[in-house]
């Protein structure tokens, strides 16, 4: 047997290919592994379906160890919630900067979906309805997304003409469509990331630019809609 065996109790990581080479697992190395471990079983089975036990087993530690770095299973799931928060955030804010122009928005559309791409577990864990600790995580952020956006919206309506007072609806419109392409993605996984980014950028890019100022829905419409169904 190769490769590295993580004692239960004592923060020792020895290798039995090479002797009595052993080396102690610093406090600060030992919390980023259980934070691997706890996001990639939080991923696969939610935080209901994850227990302390299997975490520890899995970083090849005693239930205590886990207690230390974290003092519950909710202390740990907050933690990797947070890092994948800010981790989105991040990318939302650093592609979102700039004139706005198309390619700003196919930039955003590409990041995001490549940051699904490569960092599924995180991004299952922000979507997943849970009874964690945190529900409605991903509610807050779409918000903060839509935030950014609004300011960016407002920018673009003043300089076309619309209704500034507008741009927080179309951002919250603008932001689910794309959070709702990701989580389908997420699964389906094609067409490619830039094929999909195109489309969604069609879409809205589209879409913004041929606004009507004062949109109405026929009176047609509201009858078909109030119509009894069989």
């Amino acid at each position: 047997m190769t490769g590295p065996r993580h004692d239960r109790d004592d923060g020792w990581v020895s290798n039995p290919g090479t002797g009595n080479n052993r080396k102690r697992m610093t406090g600060k190395q030992r919390r980023e592994q259980l934070l691997d471990v706890g996001r990639k079983l939080f991923a696969e089975r939610g935080f209901e379906g994850t227990s302390i036990e299997e975490i520890a087993n899995h970083a090849g530690v005693s239930k205590p160890v886990v207690y230390e770095h974290f003092g519950s299973k909710e202390g740990l799931y907050a933690v990797v919630v947070h890092r994948e928060v800010e981790r989105l955030l991040a990318m939302a804010t650093a592609t979102l900067g700039g004139p706005n122009t198309r390619e700003k928005f196919e930039a955003a559309a590409v990041a995001l979906l490549r940051y699904i791409e490569d960092n599924s577990d995180g991004f299952r864990i922000l979507v997943r309805d849970s009874a964690a600790p945190g529900s409605g995580t991903f509610g807050s952020l779409l918000s903060d997304l839509a935030t950014q956006v609004e300011y960016i919206l407002g920018d673009f309506f003043r300089e076309r003409g619309y209704d500034q007072k507008l741009a927080p609806m179309y951002s919250q419109m603008l932001v689910g469509m794309v959070a709702v392409t990701g989580q389908w993605w997420l699964d389906a996984r094609k067409p490619k990331v830039e094929v999909v980014a195109a489309h969604l950028v069609n879409l809205a890019w589209n879409g913004l630019s041929q606004l009507d100022r004062s949109p109405s829905i026929s009176a047609q419409a509201v009858i078909r809609a109030s119509a009894p169904r069989d």
